[in-house]
């Protein structure tokens, strides 16, 4: 039997991390966006439990583990327990090749962009199977919708994907990082000006795939009460809303990989931007403090803001501990990886609250008659272009 060394044991400890602080993540995602929404409708949003409302992921945690779970009558058992699963399972299991840096990736396969999409594409049964299931119209026409709409723009996903392997010659997820980081740019501006095309197609078909507004007709709840989730309560409704933000964290991750330079600094060849290396220590001491004396300033009982003053100073101690002496590839990469990761996820919250339903002819109009000959230009103008360079 061979020696356990800490290098063996190192994929099986980030993937404890993933799937223990994902569904935690995922929690004060959802917190996030709440409040965004309300800030945007001049409002205060998730206020009461815990200070400013901080403690409400763990709340509506517990509400969804005791909730009562209500299965209908002449529902298919085995398939209606089964689908929440297959959608989350294969949401996190994405992560597997999400390079968060060019050390903390579980595993560097050949294949890593082919096997998100591929589990992308499996999710998708897991909302077919959930609305057949149902043995509901409302459920059974929702996840038809999710078919179609997930099917049509997987394909325009794909050729924003292909223009990418064309600039970076790998499949690779961490090779397709340093091809970016060797070219002394990132793939945004590759090929310009169709990185940006193609960036602009990834985006749009990301928001389609995970159900965002303005593309989120398989649960339109004006239309079909709650789309495929309508027969579903408590914890297995809870694992699709999970899923749906999983996914939402892998399309940005892939987005990142792909167009935005990965766990690289922007513009890491322009020698008088070194400065932003110090960016990641820095901003964990102002991120502590900040959100310290915030919660301080807002807590009127002397007992609350020794306790959150304490937790400050905490936070201070062990970004001071870690965060300096362990200023190296790993710290930097993880923060500006999990920074522009944040940028897109709230330009997608922005969307949401910002533009009306589509309807759902001009959901798939725009699919099929302007983003898929889109992308097929896009990639012969990219391929030319590379031609001519070479």
């Amino acid at each position: 039997m061979p020696p356990i060394t800490l290098a063996a044991l190192k994929p099986y400890i980030m993937m404890v991390l993933i799937v223990g602080i994902g569904p935690l993540g995922v929690g004060y995602l959802v917190l996030l966006e709440r409040k965004l929404m309300a800030d945007m409708q001049a409002r205060l949003g998730p206020m009461r439990v815990g200070p400013q409302g901080l403690l409400q992921p763990i709340a509506d945690a517990v509400k969804l583990l005791l909730k009562e779970d209500v299965i209908p009558g002449m529902v298919d058992k085995w398939v209606f327990w089964l689908a929440p699963c297959v959608t989350v399972t294969t949401a996190l299991a994405a992560f597997a090749v999400v390079p968060f840096s060019s050390d903390f990736v579980i595993t560097d396969v050949n294949i890593g962009v082919l096997a998100i999409l591929a589990l992308s594409s499996v999710g998708v049964l897991g909302i077919i199977l959930g609305g057949w299931a149902a043995n509901s119209h409302y459920p059974l026409l929702g996840s038809l919708r999710a078919t179609a709409q997930m099917v049509s723009y997987e394909v325009v996903m794909g050729f924003a994907v292909v223009a990418v392997l064309l600039m970076a010659g790998s499949l690779s997820m961490v090779e397709i990082v340093k091809a970016q980081a060797e070219s002394h740019r990132w793939f945004l501006f590759g090929a310009f000006p169709f990185g940006l095309i193609a960036f602009f197609m990834y985006y749009v078909a990301a928001m389609a795939e995970t159900n965002r507004s303005p593309f989120d007709l398989p649960e339109a709840e004006s239309e079909l009460v709650a789309g495929f989730m309508t027969e579903y309560s408590g914890f297995r409704w809870a694992l699709y809303f999970l899923a749906e933000y999983c996914n939402i964290i892998v399309v940005c991750s892939l987005a990142v990989t792909l167009f935005l330079g990965g766990w690289l600094r922007p513009f890491p060849s322009v020698t008088w931007l070194g400065w932003l290396d110090y960016a990641a220590p820095v901003g964990s001491f102002l991120l502590a403090g900040g959100l310290s004396l915030y919660l301080v300033k807002r807590q009127p009982r002397a007992f609350d803001q020794i306790v959150l003053a304490a937790v400050g100073l905490a936070l201070l101690a062990v970004a001071g501990l870690f965060a300096w002496p362990a200023f190296n590839a790993l710290f930097r990469g993880v923060f500006w990886f999990m920074a522009k990761i944040m940028v897109l996820v709230y330009s997608f919250m922005w969307v949401r609250f910002t533009f009306p339903r589509y309807r759902y002819d001009q959901l798939m109009r725009l699919g099929w008659r302007v983003m898929i000959p889109l992308g097929i230009v896009n990639v012969i103008a990219i391929g030319i272009v590379l031609v001519l360079k070479g």
